[in-house]
């Protein structure tokens, strides 16, 4: 074989683990995968995002679920440790050393090509490699792209030399900012201000919005706001960010209204782009820096012949993880059997087809207290023409809830389709309530019939009581 020239049933395009899953389902099916990775074996999630920010989440949620306990709280009045959190957190990233994952590569026969790969035509890869070589990569059967997406930054003149963190800098973070502004209102900036407040720095949240987490119910943003402010952070709504500049080792923002704040360092959570403005998509009839748009099984709807697919954040479904490895995975077996001229399983929740990025996508916001919501919110329900009934319950009133914690403060919400007698959403806001979540994904993707789930009894004294409490409310 000639290493400049190499041919395989399938390329892979980024090798998070988005692309691994694409690509250990393909090579499951027997076809012969290749996967291009310009940075880190692993990707966004493994080395910037999902792993370690929550390993920074984790001894701030158990600190504060440990404060509301008497025996422990006396124990727990000191400060976190820093540097010791900043070093757990290096250990889930080993590091930033792929070494583990590139091994694991190995032993799912998956071919590594590292480097800047780009489309070049139908079922052609280019990839400009580390050492300034050139790699030709052919595709028989599909061409898979999952290079995720980067932060998006607002147009603001001077920028660049203000040298604002994103979320990667946060994440990645070594020394706690006396002072950080973080501007926006999503899940990134919520759980970074839970995390800085804690560490000790001073946040001031600038939120140009109304509420915090604004795709979700009305009542997670206002919970999770409510206990930012008592951690000590400044929550301003209605604030827009007109100018920034760096003046020594100190950031300068001017906002709309004609106020002024001053910080060490800035984070921009104003959301996400598709990593996609330098992949070639001009040769294949696309326009670069676009989302990709994709039909159930992610093959790309505007390419001829179906050999294209986008799995994961570029195809704008669901940015999230989990939604992605879960597309990659309908993705990789739909690309198997058309491999082998045999039938897509296309039936909505068949083999081949993402039906839950519509129905059933899940979510936990890490912060205290927790958010945890899939499907469904009210306002959405009602938007797509459903006849619901909303169902309401303070978690407080729950068992399991009062002893997990004195002064607990959480709500659930249930979103029923009364056409259908099945959960359309539900979301749940409390600290302990993320580990809930999976049983509301397995009612709401399962179509479970409300009469149903009466006879799923939740174990005593466990905050899933309320599933009992939120049936019995909708019963009465």
């Amino acid at each position: 074989m000639n290493d400049a020239s190499r041919t395989y049933d399938v390329v892979v395009i980024g090798a998070g683990p988005v692309g691994e899953n694409a690509a250990d389902r393909t090579v499951a099916a027997g076809l012969s995968t290749a996967i291009v990775e310009r940075e880190l074996v692993g990707g966004e999630c493994s080395y910037w995002a999902c792993m370690p920010s929550k390993a920074l989440l984790r001894p701030v949620i158990a600190r504060a679920e440990g404060r509301r306990l008497p025996g422990l709280s006396e124990a727990l009045s000191g400060p976190l440790d820093p540097a010791a959190v900043f070093g757990r957190r290096d250990e889930f990233t080993s590091h930033w050393d792929d070494a583990g994952q590139v091994g694991w590569l190995d032993s799912a026969g998956i071919d590594l090509v590292r480097g800047h790969g780009r489309l070049d035509g139908p079922k052609q890869v280019v990839v400009a490699t580390p050492d300034g070589g050139t790699v030709r990569l052919t595709a028989r059967h599909a061409v898979v792209l999952a290079t995720g997406t980067t932060a998006a930054l607002p147009s603001l003149p001077g920028l660049d030399e203000v040298r604002p963190w994103i979320s990667r800098d946060a994440t990645g973070a070594k020394e706690v900012p006396g002072r950080l502004a973080v501007v926006g209102g999503g899940v990134v900036a919520v759980e970074m201000a839970t995390v800085f407040q804690a560490l000790g720095s001073q946040v001031t949240l600038l939120v140009r919005g109304q509420g915090l987490l604004p795709k979700m119910e009305p009542f997670a943003g206002e919970l999770v706001a409510d206990s930012l402010r008592e951690a000590g952070a400044d929550v301003r709504f209605g604030a827009s960010v007109a100018s920034v500049a760096r003046t020594g080792g100190e950031v300068r923002i001017g906002l709309a209204d004609g106020g002024e704040l001053v910080a060490d360092e800035i984070l921009f959570a104003t959301g996400r782009r598709p990593h996609t403005g330098d992949l070639g998509l001009d040769t294949v009839g696309l326009t670069p820096g676009d989302w990709l748009s994709v039909d159930d099984t992610c093959r790309v709807t505007a390419v001829e012949d179906g050999w294209l697919y986008a799995v994961g954040d570029i195809n704008h479904r669901a940015l999230l993880t989990h939604q992605g490895k879960y597309q990659a995975r309908m993705a990789g077996a739909a690309i198997g059997v058309r491999a082998k001229g045999e039938p897509v399983d296309d039936r909505p929740w068949g083999a081949h087809v993402a039906t839950a990025d519509h129905a059933a996508v899940p979510q936990v916001v890490f912060t205290d207290p927790e958010v945890g919501a899939v499907g469904l919110t009210a306002a959405e329900a009602e938007r797509a023409g459903l006849r619901v009934k909303v169902v309401d319950y303070d978690l407080a009133n729950v068992s399991g809830a009062s002893l997990f914690g004195d002064d607990y403060r959480g709500r659930a919400r249930m979103v029923v389709d009364l056409d259908r007698g099945v959960l359309a959403g539900v979301t749940f806001v409390g600290p302990g309530t993320g580990e809930l979540l999976h049983s509301a994904t397995i009612a709401v993707a399962g179509e479970v019939p409300v009469e149903r789930l009466w006879h799923a009894v939740p174990s005593y004294p466990t905050i899933s009581e309320i599933w009992l409490r939120l049936l019995e409310t909708y019963r009465q």
